[in-house]
């Protein structure tokens, strides 16, 4: 039974995950912890951290950890069967169509009428991890200045090295993370 519902869990995320894996995480962290309390808040945020570093789609990469976790390997294969099969079919099917029609304003509309909601989904999911790595929680709290304020800082000082200097993304991870690790180990 849980093979089952990891493969329609993570079918639904990859029918509905247009965007991408950033966009993805809101479907995911409803399926994995909302829906189905496979993980805790803490435990998906993790599980995030760890898709986005590893080589892959972050949703793939998350519904193969998800699976792991909850029902060993015969669980990894299930939920990421379920996450790639629906994105397989799309492709293949709006492929056609757009080869066919690919001249028409139709088409053209809704390709652009899909690029807010896109951008929104993204947006989403990037306040809804800031609001737990600087708060701790899913929600903001009543109390705003209640915060983190290593992660804060920790934030902040990548956000400058990213714009201002321009290094890669995966040296301010690693920076960040030793960072992070020295930072909580001294205080």
């Amino acid at each position: 039974m849980i093979y089952l519902q990891l493969f329609w869990s993570f079918f639904q995320i990859g029918l509905f995950s247009v965007g991408g894996g950033y966009a993805a995480m809101p479907l995911i962290q409803d399926q994995v912890v909302d829906l189905h309390p496979w993980l805790t808040m803490t435990q998906f945020a993790d599980i995030m951290t760890i898709a986005e570093m590893t080589p892959g789609p972050i949703a793939i990469n998350s519904a193969t950890f998800v699976g792991i976790q909850v029902a060993g390997l015969p669980g990894a294969i299930v939920a990421t069967m379920g996450c790639v099969f629906p994105s397989c079919v799309i492709v293949m099917t709006l492929a056609y169509v757009y080869y066919r029609f690919r001249g028409l304003n139709l088409v053209q509309g809704i390709l652009a009428g899909l690029r807010p909601a896109v951008i929104a989904m993204i947006a989403s999911a990037g306040i809804s991890l800031m609001i737990l790595a600087v708060y701790g929680q899913r929600t903001l709290p009543e109390d705003l200045l209640d915060f983190d304020g290593i992660a804060l800082g920790i934030f902040l000082a990548a956000l400058v090295v990213l714009r201002k200097w321009k290094c890669s993304p995966l040296w301010v991870i690693a920076g960040s993370g030793v960072a992070g690790a020295l930072l909580y180990w001294l205080f």
